[in-house]
């Protein structure tokens, strides 16, 4: 990897969430590479700030070991893009407000200070987003990035679970503006296919979502929710889901209910957040880091 990460910090990193290099984002991607532009970010998803409880004896610790190792690469990113979740979910609308002052002020630490966040259900399901706005802004937003266009949407702060019809317009009228060959990542909390609904592992009107993005030939979603690596594909738009930094969920349907998977002491760290994207201009390789 050149001008990049040496291996070592490379895997620390892929093991915090997603890496992604514009080269593998087709031949606007390429270009940018001959450019020697390449660039990568950190994906963090479902970090619960605020959860105590036997699936995480270390939950207090974890979001700070995240962001000390991030903090520790000799390249930093450049930018960090939380999706989803930050806090853990309280109908007590004053212990909401509490925990993402702690957790804003925690991830204030990240020497990369370009960071990035979307609501997680837990964040905005129970007021449809006003507490998240009132703390973070915009719950959905575009920006361009070295020649690739991002896109975050909120699919969880209507408590039904959809994007609803104002933001597809919104979607539809940001896609319009660009080049149906020029590469398109989108981050959304749930998934936006049908991955499990039985467990809430979907969302409602996603499919309307992947009909206006598939118009266009290079596009990557990076979600959250299902706390555990899943890579899937609509068509030619490529989905890829980071793992929790709390807790792991079982793979979809594997038990009656969902739950969190117990800790294990001989493994402390096991299905948390350890994941990567590495992305060449050939295409997109997902692969998993254990912790050791």
């Amino acid at each position: 990897m050149n001008n990049a990460v040496n291996r070592r910090e490379f895997i620390k990193l892929a093991g915090l969430g997603g890496v992604v290099f514009a080269s593998s984002l087709g031949p606007w991607g390429e270009s940018l590479a001959a450019a020697g532009q390449d660039f990568f970010f950190v994906q963090m998803t479902d970090t619960h700030w605020g959860f105590e409880g036997p699936p995480n004896p270390e939950a207090k610790n974890t979001l700070k070991r995240a962001v000390a190792e991030i903090n520790a690469l000799k390249r930093q990113p450049d930018f960090v893009m939380f999706t989803g979740d930050l806090t853990h979910g309280t109908p007590d609308e004053a212990v909401r407000k509490q925990r993402m002052k702690e957790f804003k002020a925690i991830v204030s630490d990240l020497k990369v200070k370009n960071v990035k966040f979307i609501p997680g259900e837990n964040d905005a399901g129970l007021d449809n987003g006003e507490t998240y706005r009132s703390m973070f802004g915009a719950s959905n937003y575009s920006f361009d990035h070295k020649g690739v266009h991002f896109i975050a949407l909120d699919n969880v702060s209507d408590p039904n679970g959809l994007i609803g019809e104002s933001q597809l317009q919104w979607l539809s009228d940001d896609l319009s503006k660009h080049n149906k060959d020029q590469p398109i990542v989108v981050f959304a909390h749930r998934p936006l296919f049908d991955l499990y609904p039985a467990w809430d592992w979907s969302t409602n009107d996603g499919a309307k979502a992947i009909d206006l993005l598939k118009g266009h030939e290079y596009v990557t979603v990076f979600y959250g929710h299902i706390h555990q690596e899943n890579h899937q594909k609509t068509g030619n738009i490529s989905h890829h889901s980071a793992e929790s930094l709390m807790f792991a969920f079982p793979l979809a349907g594997s038990q009656p209910k969902r739950a969190p998977v117990p800790w294990d002491p001989a493994h402390p760290f096991q299905g948390l957040g350890f994941s990567q994207t590495h992305a060449e201009a050939k295409g997109i390789t997902p692969t998993t880091i254990p912790i050791v």
